[in-house]
């Protein structure tokens, strides 16, 4: 597959370029019961997420492309299904090739629900 399938990217599930971390990359989202997340990405071009922490725990999945994560200062390649968990506080960013696609999983809202299209 060269992308995820249309029912995950409906435009009220849309991540707005203002909640981004990263330019360039397109993001769909689902929310749990309990307030965790799950976000798709997209990756269109070459670029670096900004460095960031969260106040919950992060899971990703790469799906294709290539995503080297930056935890605390350290590179970790990560491939096609390869995975990475960041513990909440840990200082974060990495960079994405274009054409790259993940799946993160959040242990807390990492989306806000007001920012959704109508």
């Amino acid at each position: 597959m060269k992308d995820f399938p249309e029912f995950m990217k409906n435009k009220k599930n849309h991540i707005s370029s203002n909640q981004q971390n990263t330019e360039d990359i397109d993001g769909y989202y689902f929310e749990g019961a309990d307030g965790s997340q799950m976000a798709f990405w997209t990756c269109y071009s070459d670029r670096e997420s900004k460095e960031h922490k969260h106040e919950f725990d992060e899971y990703t999945v790469v799906v294709a492309g290539q995503y080297t994560a930056i935890i605390d200062g350290k590179e970790i390649v990560l491939n096609p299904g390869d995975e990475i968990f960041v513990p909440k506080g840990t200082l974060q960013g990495g960079r994405y090739i274009a054409g790259t696609r993940t799946i993160s999983a959040f242990g807390g809202k990492r989306i806000k629900n007001d920012d959704k299209l109508q």
